[in-house]
């Protein structure tokens, strides 16, 4: 794995996990008709959507040094996505996210830790 994506990786963890855990935990449960938090959210989540093209892209990439599989870039993609915007709406139960959450964690870290290895 390069290290440019080693660091989207970085990326995902700062800029969409982290955070979309807090908002969960601490943020209201907010209307899904809601115009003004739709266009607060569509202009916070621009980047993060950006940030979850450049991971799907540089892993299909490099898929074949990768211990994942293609079906499992392409799930973690919709799984990041889904976790974007529950932890936004909370329209969801906790069981749920955190199941999205482990989910995406799993694939991000089996190439961390395929990164560590290559390193040795």
């Amino acid at each position: 794995m390069n290290a440019h994506l080693l660091q989207i990786i970085e990326q995902l963890y700062n800029e969409i996990l982290n955070p979309g855990m807090q908002r969960y935990e601490n943020g209201e449960r907010e209307a899904k008709r809601n115009r003004e938090l739709f266009e607060v959210v569509k202009e916070e989540t621009k980047p993060l959507f950006k940030w979850i093209d450049d991971w799907e892209r540089e892993t299909l990439a490099t898929i074949h040094n990768l211990p994942i599989m293609p079906n499992q870039v392409k799930n973690t993609k919709e799984n990041l996505e889904l976790f974007v915007f529950h932890s936004y709406y909370r329209d969801v139960r906790r069981k749920r996210f955190m199941e999205i959450y482990h989910s995406i964690d799993y694939v991000l870290t089996q190439m961390k830790q395929d990164h560590h290895r290559e390193e040795e």
